[in-house]
């Protein structure tokens, strides 16, 4: 388990390749997924290190001096250094509009920025800094980079599938050899950390109805999700609800899939499908740790499990597609298609099943490819 704490997640090159001297790089990401681990990664492998300087957002002095918008302030804060990271920046004041001023100053100089959700970068660095950031989403451990990091084999990862599909993939989580520890972690989780940058904000009238809306969210995986069917169970206006799960979304806590629809009259249109980018958080809302093989939901846990890891891997890889379902109002579907290169390429989840029928999707859209069933037997070459 040691070796993996000193492992170098792929996000370490591409963060690298997107350091460039008069921009900022924003990292952000779910708390607890490795972001302050990162950057200090790249302090300890950066060329000068003498040349680098690291503050903590929270601090007090950092935030009156990042805050000041004091520009001989804060050209004394960054003399004589090359690369400067700011940690937890949702804590600064008026911090998109210092960083640009310390850019204008100095235009060699390189920063690195970390948040624990978007929804911070967004409303603290704002205008002041387009076309001079970068964004870099970071998340939990993926399969492909403990596929190639961690595990000896193949075989050592299926032997702890089961585990990863009850606890998820947060790095603490996930690297904890107890069970008891990992149901702890996950519950602080969400009570302590991944919802708390949501309830700060002022807007949030009904802070009660977040916990309620993702256990609704928990129990829908891979089913259409209706905002006028959860607004009722709710007892909120619709616009709530979207208002609610776009913050959630925002968050790192849920992923929203739009459905496919380019020719038929009857596909549906403006359907959606929300995952859970961890599922120990999503098992954590409704306090269900058993058996991946004892459950009535584990159709639900595999599809949610295969979507996720297939999409950090198309972003690891950078091989961007667009996602969607299928699905007609008779009852025909596909659990994901993904759309690149002006090619369709349709992908259904079933746990034992090898092949299924045929739909009229791949004879109605000249450019799709035979659908690909995606079972406990190649799921790997899927997902790594």
């Amino acid at each position: 388990m040691v070796a993996i704490m000193i492992m170098k997640r792929p996000y370490l090159k591409k963060l690298k390749q997107l350091l460039t001297p008069g921009k900022a790089v924003f990292v952000v990401g779910p708390r607890r997924a490795g972001k302050t681990t990162l950057v200090k990664q790249l302090l300890q492998n950066y060329t000068h290190p003498e040349k680098t300087k690291f503050v903590l957002g929270d601090n007090l002095r950092t935030q009156q001096i990042l805050s000041s918008q004091d520009k001989t302030l804060l050209s004394e804060f960054v003399e004589n250094i090359q690369l400067l990271v700011i940690d937890e920046i949702q804590f600064i004041p008026n911090i998109g509009m210092s960083i640009k001023l310390i850019l204008d100053t100095h235009p060699y100089l390189q920063i690195v920025a970390t948040g624990s959700a978007s929804l911070e970068i967004v409303n603290k660095v704002g205008e002041p800094l387009v076309g001079r950031k970068f964004t870099l989403h970071l998340y939990p451990f993926s399969i492909y980079e403990l596929h190639r990091n961690f595990y000896h084999s193949s075989l050592d990862l299926k032997e702890d599938l089961n585990k990863i599909l009850m606890f998820g993939l947060y790095p603490e989580v996930f690297l904890s050899r107890s069970k008891n520890k990992k149901i702890l972690m996950l519950n602080e989780l969400v009570e302590s950390y991944l919802l708390k940058d949501i309830l700060t904000l002022k807007e949030l009238r009904h802070p009660f109805l977040l916990h309620k809306l993702l256990q609704l969210l928990a129990y829908q995986i891979g089913n259409l999700v209706s905002f006028t069917e959860l607004s009722r169970e709710l007892g909120v206006d619709v616009k709530t609800v979207e208002k609610y799960i776009w913050l959630l979304e925002k968050s790192f806590i849920i992923k929203r899939v739009s459905s496919f629809s380019r020719n038929l009259r009857n596909e549906l249109k403006k359907s959606k499908k929300y995952y859970f980018l961890d599922l120990g958080i999503r098992n954590a809302l409704i306090q269900n740790f058993n058996r991946f093989d004892e459950r009535a939901d584990k159709g639900q846990l595999w599809e949610n499990f295969l979507f996720i890891e297939r999409l950090k891997k198309t972003f690891l890889t950078e091989k961007l597609s667009n996602h969607f379902f299928w699905r007609t109002k008779y009852g025909q579907e596909i659990d994901l298609i993904e759309e690149r290169e002006g090619k369709f390429f349709p992908y259904e989840f079933k746990l034992n099943k090898k092949s299924v029928k045929t739909t009229r999707f791949e004879k109605l859209y000249s450019t799709a490819q035979k659908i690909k069933v995606i079972n406990r037997n190649n799921f790997l070459q899927f997902i790594t």
